[in-house]
């Protein structure tokens, strides 16, 4: 079940997202570390009513944002659709445990479903440059890839940049 998250979620949520940081840095990628995400950053996303977990017979495998709030590391991105109406993506983790079985994917529809539905044009989200299973993912759903940003508390590589358009001018979807 996907459902919004609480404040009794959030020791839980630092716990999943310290396991999953772990996880990628015995893979060599160093996406997150002690400074991000940062339980902050969630309390933000909670309080903003945008925190989303996944969650089965009362243990929270996953968690994501979907704000309506354009990161200012984003403004010098050329996106696709105009900046008006867009939802983006961030924080998504399942933890390293029930990896690889869809649950990934099942948070990404749920996001494009809700962006759908409050008439939202885009979907935007960005991928540590070294994460190269994580670009897949995003690509095998149709998001293109723009162009690269840098957040510094987190690495000196870059981050690219990704949009999925959900509806074309005329209020359809756009062909696959």
């Amino acid at each position: 079940m996907i459902r919004p998250a609480k404040l009794t979620d959030i020791p839980y949520i630092i716990g999943l997202t310290k396991a999953c940081a772990a996880d990628l840095c015995r893979k060599g990628i160093y996406q997150w570390n002690e400074n991000y995400p940062s339980r902050e950053a969630f309390m933000v996303d909670l309080e903003r009513g945008e925190l989303w977990v996944m969650e089965q017979q009362g243990h929270i495998m996953g968690c994501m944002a979907l704000s309506e709030v354009m990161d200012e590391e984003y403004r010098e991105v050329e996106w696709i659709a105009p900046t008006v109406d867009n939802r983006y993506v961030h924080r998504l983790a399942i933890h390293p445990e029930f990896q690889r079985r869809g649950y990934a994917r099942q948070l990404m529809d749920h996001a494009e479903a809700r962006a759908r539905s409050e008439g939202a044009v885009s979907i935007r989200l960005d991928t540590f440059s070294q994460n190269s299973r994580n670009q897949k993912f995003y690509e095998n759903r149709g998001y293109n890839r723009l162009g690269s940003v840098y957040f510094h508390q987190q690495s000196t590589d870059p981050f690219y940049c990704y949009e999925l358009l959900l509806s074309s001018p005329g209020g359809s979807s756009p062909e696959p």
